[in-house]
């Protein structure tokens, strides 16, 4: 499937040459990632989200906090267009989410607690073959180039099978990166990692948004999020009722509002 590909012939074809992540540049005059105006989304009869208005500039990273059933999952599928609002608008980098869903999802990465890999495939060719989809002309070496950046570029080969579950997040974090997007959507992408795969993920993702890449994180550890993310947004019961700098507030301060009935 892969043509083994071989780390000796990446090597001789110029590692890391091809990789390309979003840039500060590249960002800093585009619309904003997330324009959210009074989006509203009810399902089988039960408003899910309430009213959200909110803004998230490029290169933006924000953590998305609140307890079960608050609405962060609903708003992630928002936000990566699987599905849409029941009344309201929401744009991505200035496309409508309900017309121009298709264009939308070619600029988005998608990480969670889910893989979203085949487990008896290599990592070259789970990322070979996510790579095919997405119509990249050169699949294999920007695949080699993906593992380089997570740092398995020398487990290329070996089943995702064989792997530890923070190696499986590596893999799953790759293949989001393929298509060079720019929003990434982090779905308790630390679910089930011990405390070094944690630290890498936390490492990666801050060097993506380094580059100019929005990160919007949905995370259940209130003070991580706080630690990573430069703006908070907190739901509770589907509405929106804290969106400020990290900064500005404690930890204590956003479990207070998270508790509140």
């Amino acid at each position: 499937m892969t043509g083994r590909l071989t780390i000796q012939d990446y090597e001789t074809r110029g590692a890391g040459r091809s990789l390309r992540l979003a840039t500060s540049a590249e960002t800093a005059a585009s619309s904003p990632a997330v324009r959210a105006m009074s989006v509203h989304k009810v399902l089988d009869d039960r408003p899910i989200l309430r009213d959200l208005t909110f803004d998230l500039p490029a290169g933006c990273y924000a953590t998305l906090l609140g307890a079960n059933g608050a609405g962060k999952t609903t708003l992630l599928r928002l936000l990566s267009t699987l599905t849409t609002p029941t009344r309201g608008e929401l744009e991505i980098f200035g496309r409508s989410a309900r017309k121009q869903g298709a264009m939308i999802r070619a600029g988005i990465g998608l990480i969670g607690h889910q893989s979203m890999v085949y487990r008896d495939l290599s990592a070259l060719e789970n990322l070979i073959f996510f790579g095919r989809l997405h119509d990249l002309p050169e699949p294999s070496v920007r695949a080699m180039d993906l593992l380089e950046f997570v740092g398995l570029v020398d487990r290329a080969h070996d089943p995702v099978k064989t792997f530890s579950r923070g190696m499986v997040q590596r893999v799953s974090i790759a293949r989001a990166l393929l298509h060079e997007p720019r929003l990434l959507l982090a779905d308790e992408p630390f679910a089930g990692l011990d405390a070094p795969s944690a630290d890498t993920v936390e490492r990666l993702m801050a060097q993506l948004n380094e580059q100019g890449m929005a990160v919007i994180l949905a995370n259940h550890d209130v003070r991580q999020s706080l630690r990573l993310a430069e703006r908070v947004i907190v739901l509770r019961k589907g509405r929106l009722v804290l969106d400020v700098p990290s900064g500005d507030v404690s930890a204590e301060d956003v479990l207070a509002e998270i508790d509140k009935r």
